[in-house]
């Protein structure tokens, strides 16, 4: 019997059917201090717009919140707690921690996020260059100890590592672990996340999610299928845990919620293909991939500004600011795509978020 911290029956079964988590952004006014009523606004919103859960201190929300001059982790974790607790909806909600840093850092993040009420940590492996594999497991395992992992596969391009197939396999081999989030944004290396997944005695454990922002339908609509031990193992990425999803959430809610109805139905609209693309199209203008995601966070602001939902695009680096043509691009896929925004309804709803 494990005496790993285990998620309760409720919310595992919601894991396994597939959520859509939000990655909480950081709310700022124009002296870069927190906002606390936008803050706050925003988990609202997010519960109001049928998020299955948020995941709050992850690259959304800045990790500069951890530094000792800034000193906003355990703050703004705090806050989108009481706010999840006071608006409780009525449905499973999954309170997801990140947690980075070396193993003592790893772990006290874990223990203030437990004590904080939070169901699970996004455990990720990224600045740790020079650590080998089994540094990083071991990790895992100390972190599993305090709170259930959810494992997390960042792309390199912003500060994560390549990893095995031996190490996916080994890792999900974890008691603590009970969901991979995959955002390498590369079709090989989710793969073999996958299929180490599939290839563990604890498949059935560990809920699969996307976070590739740039191929988001088409994770959610794949069977993944692979020859194990003599036998054909299936596996599906069930939900989301997504920066692009901060944005125009209860669009993506309503996106999640249609897939589930339709992707174990035989012959597919190929219009879902060209969903996936407008999708993609978007996150493009939002995370800017032009120039090496630098204006991601700015981008993901700029939008929340718009509706209403952030004072302002202001980072804690000062340097983080939309890239050249990057506000065109958001122009371009809101005059594009209209029906990718939710901008009526947190318009509708606005008044009450900030005020609530």
């Amino acid at each position: 019997m494990s005496t790993m911290p285990q998620l309760s029956p409720e919310l595992t079964k919601a894991l396994h059917e597939g959520l859509a988590i939000p990655a909480h952004p950081l709310a700022l006014n124009e002296n870069r201090q927190l906002d606390e009523r936008y803050q706050r606004a925003l988990t609202r919103y997010y519960i109001a717009a049928g998020a299955g859960g948020i995941a709050v201190g992850v690259h959304s929300t800045q990790f500069e919140i951890r530094l000792p001059e800034i000193g906003l982790f355990e703050k703004v974790l705090r806050i989108a707690a009481e706010e999840a607790e006071r608006h409780k909806p009525d449905r499973p909600f999954l309170k997801v921690a990140g947690i980075c840093e070396p193993t003592a850092q790893a772990v006290a993040e874990a223990q203030t996020a437990a004590g904080l009420g939070y169901d699970a940590g996004l455990l990720s492996m990224g600045g740790l260059k020079g650590w080998s594999e089994e540094e990083l497991l071991k990790r895992t395992e100390a972190v599993a100890r305090i709170i259930p992992v959810f494992g997390f596969y960042l792309q390199p391009s912003v500060g994560g590592t390549i990893l095995s197939y031996d190490f996916w396999r080994r890792f999900a081999d974890i008691p603590g672990v009970v969901a991979i989030k995959m955002a390498p944004f590369n079709r090989y290396q989710t793969i073999d996340v996958v299929r180490a997944v599939c290839s563990s005695d604890r498949r059935n454990d560990i809920a699969l999610y996307t976070g590739n922002d740039d191929n988001i339908v088409n994770d959610l609509l794949t069977v993944y299928r692979f020859p194990v031990n003599g036998e054909l193992v299936e596996k599906r990425i069930v939900g989301g845990l997504l920066g692009h999803w901060a944005v125009w959430t209860r669009k993506a809610v309503e996106l999640l919620e249609e897939i589930k109805r339709v992707r174990n139905q035989s012959g597919l609209d190929a219009e879902w293909l060209t969903r996936n693309i407008e999708i993609t199209d978007s996150n493009a203008a939002f995370f800017d991939p032009a120039h090496h995601f630098e204006g991601c966070i700015p981008g993901i602001h700029e939008v929340l500004r718009r509706q209403g939902l952030l004072p302002g695009r202001w980072c804690l680096n000062p340097q983080e600011e939309l890239s050249e043509g990057q506000m065109e691009e958001i122009d371009r896929v809101y005059r594009d795509y209209p029906h990718l925004n939710d901008d009526a309804f947190v318009s509708a709803h606005l008044s009450e978020w900030l005020n609530g």
